[in-house]
């Protein structure tokens, strides 16, 4: 036995000795409060998307797109030079289009779940729209009508 722990003989108890941990005991979790006392932190925000990550997954594209067009004209047998010419053309193209129309006006569940940037930027373009379509403020904040009918209410029981 090791460390006093167990029988010291398992002779006579009709057991092998073997000490095994008892996994339905539950440590006692740390005495904090149950809930956070600074409310700032359980309000919702909203993630913010990474533009450098955003930025290189659009270029790419672009360069999938370069490679298919290199790879399809160098199996037609195509001379390097015009390869370059067109693969060159094909990325300056794509890379004015990508500039031009930089919003990202996507369908929902067209991400996949590894693409977390671009869900957020998705999400915040879709949150400002109906922000814009209800009409409510940029500097809305959450449960301020609660706040204005309590000070109301307690205005009143002051008055009295």
């Amino acid at each position: 036995m090791s460390s006093n722990v167990g029988l010291t003989t398992p002779r006579g108890s009709g057991t092998s000795g073997y000490v095994q941990r008892n996994l339905s005991h539950l440590k006692p979790r740390d005495n904090f409060a149950p809930y956070p006392k600074d409310y700032d932190s359980l309000k919702h925000r909203q993630r913010k998307p990474d533009k450098d990550i955003l930025d290189h997954d659009r270029m790419r594209e672009i360069e999938v797109k370069v490679f298919d067009l290199r790879d399809r004209l160098e199996d037609e047998g195509v001379d390097e030079e015009e390869i370059e010419l067109q693969t060159s053309a094909l990325r300056k193209k794509l890379t004015a289009n990508n500039n031009k129309d930089n919003s990202t006006s996507v369908k929902k569940g067209q991400y996949k779940l590894h693409q977390v940037h671009e869900q957020a930027a998705a999400k915040i373009e879709e949150s400002e729209k109906l922000r814009r379509a209800l009409g409510i403020s940029k500097d809305y904040e959450e449960g301020s009508h609660w706040k204005k009918s309590e000070e109301r209410l307690r205005e009143s029981v002051g008055e009295r």
